[in-house]
């Protein structure tokens, strides 16, 4: 494993200054784990945008279909989607310019990540808050 996909300078950037969270496969599924870390991204301050081709209603937000219809500046795409379908979303993340980039624990594309970080956004691959947000502060 590469240890710059969680290059500890950029996970705090994300958990420590960035504040509005696009959640790329958030649903009103209580019991995916997306809903959980949406919840816990709320709790720590954070404002989460659902992306979903349904486009729900979840945790009081008003969902979007895709990151190019949110209305407002996204901080943080984070990626709740199979490893081979989630390059795109980091692509998108770049094109719609996010400040950084996120895909969730077990999700990893070496190329999607060294695309996104050649275009100047910090990303995390195969981690996640809740496991970072637990680790000791250095």
């Amino acid at each position: 494993m590469s240890t710059s996909w969680q290059d500890p300078t950029s996970v705090r950037l994300m958990l420590d200054d960035l504040e509005t969270w696009a959640v790329v496969g958030l649903s009103d599924d209580t019991s995916r784990t997306a809903y959980s870390i949406a919840k816990l991204l709320q709790q720590r301050g954070k404002r989460i945008v659902p992306i979903h081709p349904d486009s729900p209603h979840v945790l009081g937000e008003q969902g979007f279909a895709t990151l190019a219809d949110v209305p407002f500046p996204i901080d943080v795409v984070d990626v709740f989607r199979r490893s081979d379908a989630a390059g795109e979303f980091a692509d998108q993340a770049v094109a719609i310019g996010a400040k950084a980039v996120w895909f969730q624990l077990g999700v990893i594309d070496e190329a999607a990540f060294d695309r996104t970080v050649a275009a100047g956004v910090p990303m995390v691959m195969d981690t996640c808050p809740a496991i970072e947000w637990a680790k000791p502060a250095l």
